[in-house]
């Protein structure tokens, strides 16, 4: 038999070493500007073309490179950060693998200038799928540009597999993000398509997450500081009041480094124990300096995960240091054994008399043990009553291949409706029982109503009798902008939309006043992370969104009237049998199934 095992060429080796470093145009990003913080520099300038895949360049006044410098950092495993195996359990730096700008050059097409402060001329290196195919001496200023253009351009199956630009250059500001946050005595700026994203001029730890987060996080902060002989701990969490249903503005470092923990976020999440509404999540910016030597940064291609020597030990620190400061800036309730003078009577009424007795008033007809039907939601629609509840589906259009037709088919709803356990509807049927799931069903309506609204009819709109401003983050109200006139055909009307504020002055009929953020909040993180780059699409995410946001919960009492309009209004659909995201709105049991159950 002859010999099959082979040796890799290099470039192939190359490429496939870019799939574990570079996965996408985020990855680049990461990348280049921790090789600029690591080269001490104090100004560095992001520019991005089409989400990074035409275009990530990378402009510092870090230390720069001598010529042979910058031919060799393209070589596998050259690296200035480690000389020792002993050196990757006492890193200083951010890059230290020696395998970034080979795995970059290797996909891509790469074009770097770099000076040293001494040299009179700089270096100026052409590349393209790991070979080189110019160098030259140039003029140029000191420190290093890197452009990296073309992003896999010689495998388009993995170019075939990146997101729409709108994910792509959320992934971006998300690492740009992470990066500014750590380092706040170094000059940022970000220009996507030669448009300014962000301008972060050097400031303190607190000016820099509200210069990255907006101005209104500044009244969120509470300040955390702590330190012990094996952590440091400083930065902020958000007062319980401000915390969001959306995941989001959680941020880890460890040593200067972006980290993802679960374990440290139990953490957190336990400090807050008590304080958040279920279903809620803090935000926190939080700091941690350990000993680099117990510590293991080197356990995944990313960097993004570390093992600790004494986890259980952090965890303790982080939460105990979060409950003590909530409890300081009195956000959290604390015991207190002393007297409190706010408690003590005005010295304008010491003396004074009480003129009349204060009395209880008792309603003795009041049956603690007598339940009432809550009716916690507002249908817009009314359906007239009738007699019978088989006129309810006569005129209704059947779609000829599903479920639904099957039912209409052989079957006739004939009984009023049961809600069980507050969660499915119950009818009967000829052939047997009939079980809606209230919420998935309640999705599907409000679905096909919104798209209706969106791309058929005019949406109704309810104004409000006062405006409500809200504040969101600069990208935030750029992707607001961009979807304002899908908004307003779904019902939500705008004062303005202004730096960091938008006023709202009209919602849709089945929006309350107090959903309007938590819709809003929900819905930009949806498109940030489902949304294609097609009009079409971005209206169906955005209908998705809504639906989910605002269907009636598992959880809800529902009256009998409320429980048949849902079921009137399921049967009247396009589409029935199935919620936007696939799940069934419904079963049905037949006779025999039930008898089997008994034996039968």
């Amino acid at each position: 038999m002859s010999d099959i095992i082979q040796l890799l060429p290099d470039h192939v080796a190359n490429q496939i070493a870019a799939g574990e470093v570079v996965q996408r145009p985020a990855s680049v990003v990461k990348e280049l500007l921790e090789n600029a913080i690591d080269a001490n520099a104090t100004t560095i300038k992001l520019l991005v073309k089409d989400a990074g895949k035409a275009l990530i360049q990378v402009i510092d006044n870090g230390k720069g490179m001598s010529e042979t410098d910058a031919r060799f950092c393209f070589e596998r495993h050259a690296t200035s950060k480690i000389k020792t195996a002993e050196d990757l359990f006492n890193l200083q730096t951010k890059g230290f693998r020696g395998e970034a700008l080979a795995s970059i050059a290797a996909i891509a097409h790469v074009d770097l200038k770099t000076k040293q402060e001494h040299q009179e001329l700089g270096t100026h290196i052409k590349i393209e799928g790991s070979s080189i195919v110019s160098q030259e001496l140039i003029s140029t200023p000191k420190g290093t540009s890197i452009a990296v253009k073309n992003l896999f351009y010689n495998i388009p199956a993995r170019r075939n597999f990146l997101k729409s630009n709108t994910v792509e250059t959320r992934h971006i500001i998300d690492e740009f993000q992470r990066v500014a946050l750590v380092h706040p005595s170094i000059d940022f700026s970000m220009y996507h398509n030669e448009k300014e994203v962000y301008r972060l001029e050097k400031s303190n730890l607190r000016k820099r997450i509200v210069a990255v987060l907006g101005k209104k996080t500044n009244e969120k902060l509470v300040p955390i500081d702590e330190t012990t002989d094996v952590l440091g701990l400083t930065g902020f969490v958000s007062k319980p009041e401000f915390a969001k249903k959306k995941r989001g503005e959680q941020f880890f470092f460890v040593n200067n480094r972006f980290i993802k923990s679960g374990y440290l976020h139990h953490a957190v999440v336990s400090a807050f124990e008590g304080l958040l509404a279920t279903g809620y999540h803090p935000s926190y910016f939080l700091y941690l300096t350990v000993p680099t030597n117990t510590i293991d940064i080197n356990i995944h291609p990313t960097k993004t995960e570390i093992k600790f020597d004494n986890e259980k030990t952090l965890y303790a620190i982080i939460r105990s240091t979060i409950k003590h400061s909530l409890g300081q800036y009195n956000v959290a309730p604390i015991l207190d054994f002393n007297r409190d003078s706010t408690m003590d009577t005005p010295y304008g009424f010491e003396n004074k008399k009480i003129y009349k007795e204060p009395t209880v008033t008792v309603d003795r007809s009041f049956n603690p043990f007598k339940t009432e039907v809550q009716k916690n939601i507002q249908f817009p629609y009314k359906r007239e009553k009738t007699a019978d509840w088989e006129s309810l589906y006569t005129d209704i259009p059947v779609p000829e291949t599903n479920a639904a037709k099957q039912l209409f088919t052989n079957d006739t709803i004939v009984a009023k409706t049961h809600q069980v356990h507050r969660k499915y509807i119950v009818s009967t049927i000829k052939s047997g029982v009939l079980f809606i799931h209230q919420n998935l069903a309640h999705q599907r309506i409000l679905y096909e109503e919104y798209l209706e609204n969106s791309t058929v009819k005019e949406a109704i709109s309810q104004q409000l009798l006062f405006p409500i401003e809200i504040n969101f983050s600069k990208d935030d109200i750029k992707l607001i902008k961009e979807i304002q006139s899908d908004l307003v055909s779904t019902g939500f009307l705008f004062d303005k939309i202004k730096g960091e504020t938008i006023v709202v002055k009209g919602v849709p009929t089945t929006v309350n006043e107090s959903q309007i953020t938590v819709i809003l909040e929900q819905l930009l993180d949806d498109i940030k992370n489902e949304i294609p780059d097609t009009s079409f699409s971005q209206l169906d995410v955005m209908a998705k969104s809504m639906a989910k946001s605002m269907a009636i919960k598992t959880g809800i009492q529902l009256s009998t009237e409320e429980q048949e309009d849902i079921l009137g209004r399921l049967f009247a659909c396009k589409e029935p049998n199935h919620s936007p995201f696939g799940k069934p709105t419904f079963i049905s049991m037949e006779i025999n199934e039930i008898d089997k159950k008994f034996g039968l």
